[in-house]
């Protein structure tokens, strides 16, 4: 929304929660059903009878498929809803990377209601057990041998009852700490899970941007901290990257090869990939650009925000993409440490004052309660920086971090007394 109003741009908020200010805002309010993608282009197609529209523009990874959809039903440039949909689907897009020939992992798709025991006896170590949907590493989770993968797979079970079965928090946020009231998907993919193999290597996340089929490159970040498990926790991204020039094209052409197995052709992208002795391994790629608050990093050209970038794509089809700005930047996702309830936050100033720290966002509030990986999905805030070089950015947010101290009460266990109660 900011940076669609210095632009002129008249924006339509699509949500699935009715907005109490809808009636006073037809044009800028429409209430959606996510969950039906057919039903939510039908109601737009109504609605641009009225309210005429240029470009649709998904926010984030829960409505990729229903922003295809829309635009594929008001013959808008778009990626293809069946590509939107293997996007988000990690089963499909193994498949689709294996029949293509994109180095990923190699992967089973198994069953909750199979045998533990049987299960754990066929699969290779070591590995990684995920579910098919979620977001933020929820539930992803690293086994060695065959009792870790029994705890592994009981563990992301209760996981998928529990998002499945229960009503989003009382807070509405989603993985990044922002608002939302996205559903997870309904089973059958809440009985289902993938086990990959381990990839070893370090991780780079890169953001780039398809103009039909074409990508280009938009920022390649590094992620310092080893991600080895046994969850896989994001913190650090830092850009412009250290690896070396070759693999960083190696890089580009496997993340471009991937986008192309799926079918993507138009918008965001944000790939993950591992770096290993045989070269870049892709572990996902998403249908939308890079999550939560982190595109504040991201400036291009004279100062041209990441979100401003989409949307001139999104609306003019021949956009000439500025290059980002050569500024080392970089940001921390502050890490959930344990489940509890926030009481106190010391150290704000001391972390703000940090040389290299542009600004720290807090995003949990006093009072929430706090679940940590890998049944939790949200950071507690965001650390930016920015210096001279990458590693005099990740040497800022290393230390503000060390300046935060984050109180967190653990919940209380029930005695017998209060459970007779």
């Amino acid at each position: 929304m900011d940076a669609a109003s210095p632009l002129g741009i008249e924006v339509t908020v699509a949500s699935e929660q009715p907005n109490t200010l809808s009636r006073l805002n037809p044009a800028g309010l429409i209430t959606l059903d996510f969950a039906d993608p057919e039903k939510s282009a039908r109601r737009v197609v109504e609605f641009a009878t009225e309210y005429p529209i240029d470009a649709v523009i998904p926010v984030d990874g829960q409505v990729v498929v229903v922003g295809a959809s829309i635009s594929a039903a008001l013959g808008l440039r778009h990626n293809s809803v069946e590509s939107a949909a293997a996007a988000q689907d990690k089963h499909c897009m193994r498949q689709r990377f294996k029949t293509a020939g994109v180095p990923s992992p190699r992967f089973t798709l198994c069953s909750l209601d199979e045998d533990r025991a049987a299960l754990a006896a066929r699969v290779s170590y070591p590995c990684v057990v995920k579910p098919l949907a979620l977001a933020a590493s929820q539930g992803v989770i690293r086994a060695d041998d065959p009792p870790q993968f029994i705890r592994a797979v009981d563990r992301l079970e209760a996981i998928l009852t529990r998002e499945h079965s229960t009503p989003p928090d009382s807070d509405g946020c989603n993985d990044y700490g922002e608002k939302s009231h996205s559903k997870v998907p309904p089973p059958p993919a809440a009985r289902q899970l993938l086990v990959e193999q381990v990839v070893n290597g370090p991780e780079v996340a890169l953001e780039g941007m398809l103009t039909r089929g074409e990508l280009r490159v938009l920022a390649l970040f590094d992620k310092p901290d080893p991600m080895d498990g046994p969850f896989f926790e994001e913190t650090i991204y830092v850009t412009p990257s250290r690896v070396a020039a070759a693999m960083q094209e190696q890089i580009a052409q496997c993340a471009g090869q991937a986008a192309r197995a799926l079918g993507l052709t138009d918008g965001p992208i944000h790939a993950e990939l591992r770096l290993t002795t045989d070269g870049p391994s892709v572990i996902e790629v998403n249908a939308r650009s890079i999550g939560g608050l982190c595109s504040r990093m991201l400036q291009f050209g004279t100062g041209m925000p990441l979100e401003e970038l989409i949307i001139r794509h999104a609306i003019e089809g021949d956009f000439d993409i500025p290059q980002r700005q050569s500024q080392a930047t970089g940001v921390m996702m502050i890490p959930t440490a344990s489940a509890g309830r926030l009481t106190a936050i010391h150290g704000l100033a001391e972390a703000k004052a940090v040389s290299g720290i542009e600004e720290i966002t807090v995003s949990a509030h006093l009072g929430q309660q706090l679940t940590p990986l890998p049944e939790g999905s949200r950071y507690l805030g965001f650390i930016f920086a920015q210096a001279d070089t990458p590693e005099s950015v990740e040497s800022a947010l290393r230390e503000s971090h060390a300046q935060l101290e984050f109180v967190i009460e653990p919940k209380a266990e029930r005695t017998r007394e209060n459970s007779s109660a």
